[in-house]
């Protein structure tokens, strides 16, 4: 197979091209794609054009703005784009607010490029839509063998947990709240209530295979979860704490089921759970240390969650 340029302009692409073997052909990347850290040494083809230092209720605002003008979110660089000349790029159909639109990616193409540039669009919305995306992708790179292992490997290991977590579940189901964004509260979709049911739990809010949507914190108070998990879309979790008193304010919040049982806890969302990727498998493995302390122990505590106060 000769030599490919790859460009990809999405976190968990960038993090599928390296787990099938390419990251040595990878030439350029995301602003947002950090992962392996030696990507951060490959130019960035997109820029936000929002200040993503802003507070999670600014971001949502600027966000909502510009999508109501139907303007996109990111811009690409084609000068960059044009001076890296790849043969493949790949980039996203799943969300506008989360990636460079693809659109965006055809029009910075057919003007920096050659019409024989490879463009590959992943679009998950599910689990199963995930390993379908590493196998397309696989396939366009020119390795559908190490996309098939890449693949078969995850699901075996993350059916393990799920086969363990089902005995840890016999006694006590704990219904979960996932929240995606804290201002306005937002609940996970997606994957994560796959994810969460893998792990033994029940996702009381959002939907399977759905994008994450709006809640009411009424809705919170009412349904009085026995875990409540915050992954804020892009932020760690120090910048999840950093706005985790607009929960924490709240005055209900000392009387919900979670908080008295210390069962809060926040999560690097921006590096595990909100990249459909194949660290899907460690976030699981977040998800099981969680909710089956006593059966489950993958080192991921301080690094990947943390427990939060109860105040």
């Amino acid at each position: 197979m000769s030599q490919q340029r790859i460009v990809s302009l999405i976190p968990s692409g960038t993090e599928i091209v390296t787990a099938l073997g390419l990251g040595p052909q990878l030439v350029g990347r995301s602003h947002e794609c950090d992962y392996p850290p030696n990507v951060l040494n490959l130019p960035a083809v997109t820029a936000p054009k929002i200040d993503i230092s802003r507070n999670g209720a600014n971001i949502h605002a600027d966000v909502s703005e510009i999508i109501q003008k139907s303007l996109s979110v990111f811009s690409v660089d084609e000068d960059v784009l044009r001076d890296l000349r790849p043969t493949v790029i790949i980039t996203q159909t799943h969300c506008e607010v989360c990636a460079v639109a693809y659109g965006d990616v055809e029009r910075a193409v057919l003007r920096a490029l050659d019409k024989c540039t490879k463009i590959v669009a992943l679009e998950s919305n599910s689990l199963d839509d995930v390993w379908n995306d590493m196998l397309r992708a696989s396939d366009a790179l020119g390795v559908p063998e190490h996309g098939d292992m890449l693949v078969t490997n995850l699901k075996s290991r993350m059916r393990i947990i799920a086969e363990r977590s089902q005995t840890a579940v016999e006694d006590f189901r704990p219904r979960v709240a996932c929240i995606e964004w804290i201002d306005p509260l937002m609940a996970s979709g997606n994957w994560m209530p796959e994810l969460v049911a893998m792990a033994g739990g029940d996702s009381i809010f959002g939907e399977a295979g759905r994008h994450s949507g709006g809640m009411a914190w009424d809705d919170v108070v009412q349904s009085d979860p026995d875990v409540i998990i915050v992954m804020p879309c892009g932020y760690d979790v120090d910048r999840s704490f950093d706005e985790l008193h607009l929960l924490t304010n709240r005055p209900e919040w000392v009387g919900l089921r979670a908080v008295q049982n210390r069962q809060v806890y926040v999560v690097d969302g921006n590096q595990f759970f909100n990249r459909p990727g194949p660290r899907l498998g460690e976030s699981l493995e977040i998800l099981a240390e969680i909710l089956h302390p006593d059966a489950f122990h993958f080192g991921h505590f301080g690094v990947g969650w943390e427990r939060a106060s109860s105040g």
